[in-house]
């Protein structure tokens, strides 16, 4: 009777410390497993304009994020999680991870990627401002190329080899045709080094797909992101003067700007003003979902460039007639010199994104206005508004 009592009691504990371990251990396991969906996303520079919008697509179709951003380009109140990323959570009824890191800073990132085990990374943080880097260009390259780079180390030394990398038609320079397709130059006549920062970093990732097979890179070249979500929640928000038109024209719109100042009317286009493609953030944000797909093929190999644009291209003015419509204010506007760095004309031919990337802008200047309007009515201040 003793033994029998005693081996219930060995029996007993057996289960109590090994056998329900071992199941929440399991359910732990199936928990994280569900919790990643298609996959854990890093997003380098997350809570900036496109790298939010972005995270609303790969929330939407199932994919965990963790983002990170140094906070240089968006607003955030201390210790808290960016106004950006608490609105994301708010469209889409998910959760964001979040961590406060330069990618300059090789041991905050080791941090994260010991913390996480992700399957690909979208890298968007960068300096981006053409005009600015033409005046600062020495902090850009440390920024955009040294910090990229440190962040190409991290993803090597943790065994990740999956990235989308925010590039720009900036790497063309100043186009030879137009329409600009992929197999355009690249890196000759770059007027700006922002513009050479972009190529560089293209050229960084070819070099390391050619040494490591196991790479796979895809590289969206974008031509000039407009526009909000169509929830006017979050939008382009930039930090003092902006650098971007459709920022400027609504900021002057809504009375906090007194005029848009034009640079240059006498550039070889139809008005005398920069031509340019403007493609809606949200087409843009979808572009880097379908771009996933693609890498996640299994014949998907190597590093692979596309466009990401409308095909069409429109004037400063075209955009201030547009905004002007939509708004039903007078946008008022100086022209003055041109800015440095600036070509007179920029599109796209974004067929390669059709046929191999099943994608297609399909929002046009009037949604990208009244989406813009909407979030700048919403917050006039953006988000320091709140």
């Amino acid at each position: 009777m003793m033994i029998s009592i005693t081996s219930g009691i060995y029996t007993l504990a057996s289960i109590y410390y090994v056998i329900i371990p071992i199941g929440y251990l399991t359910k732990w396991w199936f928990a994280e497993k569900e919790m990643a969906g298609k996959g854990v996303m890093l997003v380098t520079g997350g809570a900036g304009y496109v790298g939010s919008h972005t995270i609303i697509q790969l929330l939407n179709n199932n994919y965990s994020v963790v983002a990170i951003d140094n906070l240089i380009n968006c607003y955030a109140e201390k210790n808290k999680k960016p106004e950006s990323l608490r609105r994301v959570e708010e469209i889409t009824n998910k959760k964001v991870i979040f961590y406060n890191v330069d990618i300059k800073d090789r041991a905050a990132l080791e941090k994260v990627f010991k913390a996480h085990k992700f399957d690909c990374v979208i890298h968007f943080a960068a300096l981006k401002a053409v005009g600015e880097s033409v005046q600062i260009p020495l902090t850009y390259y440390q920024n955009n190329i040294a910090g990229s780079s440190t962040l190409f180390e991290v993803m090597r030394d943790n065994n990740v080899k999956n990235i989308v990398f925010s590039s720009s038609a900036t790497v063309y320079g100043i186009p030879q045709f137009l329409p600009l397709t992929e197999e355009h130059p690249t890196g000759q006549g770059c007027t700006n080094p922002y513009g050479k920062t972009k190529y560089f970093v293209e050229e960084i990732l070819k070099d390391v797909c050619t040494s490591d097979p196991e790479w796979k890179v895809i590289l969206l070249r974008y031509f000039n992101p407009v526009g909000a979500h169509e929830s006017g929640m979050i939008g382009e928000d930039p930090s003092g003067i902006p650098n971007n038109l459709m920022p400027y024209i609504s900021q002057v719109a809504v009375g906090r700007r007194e005029k848009l100042l034009i640079y240059g009317d006498d550039y070889d286009t139809p008005d005398g003003t920069g031509v340019r493609d403007y493609i809606h953030i949200t087409d843009l944000a979808i572009g880097h979902v379908n771009a996933l797909n693609k890498i996640n093929e299994s014949g998907f190999k190597g590093c692979r460039a596309y466009n990401l644009g409308t095909g069409k291209g429109y004037s400063v003015m075209d955009m201030v007639q547009a905004f002007s419509k939509v708004s039903g204010k007078d946008i008022k506007y100086e022209v003055v010199g041109r800015r440095e760095g600036d070509v007179a004309s920029s599109y796209a031919d974004a067929q390669l994104a059709r046929d191999e990337l099943n994608w297609v802008a399909t929002k046009g200047i009037l949604d990208m206005c009244r989406d813009t309007w909407k979030w700048q009515v919403k917050n006039p201040k953006g988000f320091q508004g709140t």
